[in-house]
């Protein structure tokens, strides 16, 4: 039997497609770049009663993870599962107290892309200069850096700092982005990228930058306010994935 179908074999219908859009969703950030080879993560909870959590194996590189590859841990990042493969448990400390603290944090994506870093490390983080920055702004947090996260004494603050948004900029670090779905969490990070890419662009042509006006931030807000929680990630998603069977395939073994 391959490991692919041991297992499938072993888990839930609703488990197996998560693990297959958590895989996609590994592929997909190295596909755009986003990875940093091995040292972020993300993190996507079983569906069932039980508090158990989707991780990487540790050392492999993000555009080979599959589906059967994901390690299943509990909430203070033990196997519960047989795996010939190790996790990172300090690469879980970020992301064991956002799922505690959020029922609705299905799905948490941690990224160190050079757009992101570069803007955490700015004074001002994300400008109202671009719609996609519109989206970001409207359920945004900060979370100031105090070394790498190893520490379980920074937990309370990341869940103080991030309380009900669904993007954290962690300063002078990353991106980090959650969600009920791995879709949602996957185009929340994309439009966050977005949003960080067009500010760097924009900051290093040396012009004077034009600000979205003040009446219009605000009326886009409360409208952006009622997508933020559905981008639009199911729609997009199928896409997605047929993109990656055309560059990646295989993600779902």
């Amino acid at each position: 039997m391959s490991t692919r179908e041991s297992v499938k074999s072993q888990v839930s219908p609703e488990e197996w497609k998560q693990r297959v859009d958590l895989a996609a969703a590994y592929r997909l950030v190295a596909l755009y770049g986003w990875d940093d080879l091995v040292f972020t993560h993300l993190t996507a909870r079983v569906p069932g009663p039980e508090h158990h959590f989707l991780i990487n194996p540790y050392g492999m590189t993000f555009d080979e993870i599959t589906a059967s590859s994901l390690v299943k841990i509990s909430l203070d990042g033990h196997k519960v599962m047989d795996s010939p493969y190790d996790i990172n448990p300090a690469g879980f400390t970020i992301h064991s107290c956002i799922h505690a603290a959020r029922e609705d944090a299905l799905c948490v994506m941690h990224t160190h892309s050079l757009n992101g870093v570069a803007v955490s490390a700015q004074k001002d983080g994300v400008l109202p200069i671009s719609q996609q920055s519109l989206f970001v702004l409207a359920s945004l947090a900060y979370h100031d850096y105090e070394g790498l996260a190893l520490r379980d004494d920074e937990k309370p603050r990341l869940v103080r700092d991030l309380g009900t948004k669904n993007f954290l900029m962690l300063r002078n670090h990353g991106l980090l982005t959650v969600a009920p779905t791995v879709a949602d969490a996957f185009l929340f990070m994309y439009v966050f990228e977005a949003a960080c890419m067009i500010q760097v662009r924009a900051l290093a042509g040396g012009r004077e930058l034009i600000p979205i006006a003040q009446p219009i931030l605000d009326g886009i807000q409360q409208a952006v306010q009622q997508v933020t929680r559905g981008l639009g990630g199911g729609i997009a998603w199928p896409g997605l994935l047929r993109k990656l069977d055309r560059r990646n395939p295989g993600y779902s073994d």
